[in-house]
């Protein structure tokens, strides 16, 4: 792989901690949420870090190829909901569901834009056959 760019952040203190990026735009408290035994849900997680990551690079991954495609669309939007769970042995697991909307175009286009988008997210290339992903496409 030619690397285009290269993220770096680092993490002190894991889920009751903060996350940092190397030039400080990405300056965070991180906090387990009340459901995983914290004190609240008033700090961000590293599953809303992960979704929120998810989420914009297969919105741009299905906009590249919406664009490559030539079709035209309204605004599209996706949004990732991602999972934690233990797994047998003691070690934890992620699920992914994307709920892809792609308005002014038939249902059977929006979920082909959205399975062609799969192929090219970074994100999803990297998930694939590591963690259930579920697509979820509206036209609306």
């Amino acid at each position: 792989m030619k690397v285009l760019y290269t993220a770096e952040a680092t993490a002190t203190g894991g889920r009751n901690g903060q996350v940092k990026s190397d030039n400080g735009v990405l300056d965070l408290q991180v906090r387990a949420p009340k459901a995983m035994g914290g004190g609240s849900d008033d700090y961000t997680n590293p599953e809303q870090l992960f979704a929120g990551g998810y989420a914009a690079c297969f919105d741009s991954a299905l906009n590249h190829t919406i664009r490559l495609e030539k079709v035209n669309t309204g605004e599209t939007s996706v949004t990732a909901k991602v999972s934690i769970g233990p797994l047998e042995g003691g070690a934890f697991g992620l699920e992914v569901e994307l709920a892809v909307n792609i308005p002014d175009v038939s249902i059977e286009e929006a979920r082909w834009l959205t399975e062609r988008a799969h192929q090219v997210c970074p994100y999803s290339n990297a998930t694939r056959n590591n963690i259930e992903v579920r697509l979820v496409t509206t036209n609306n």
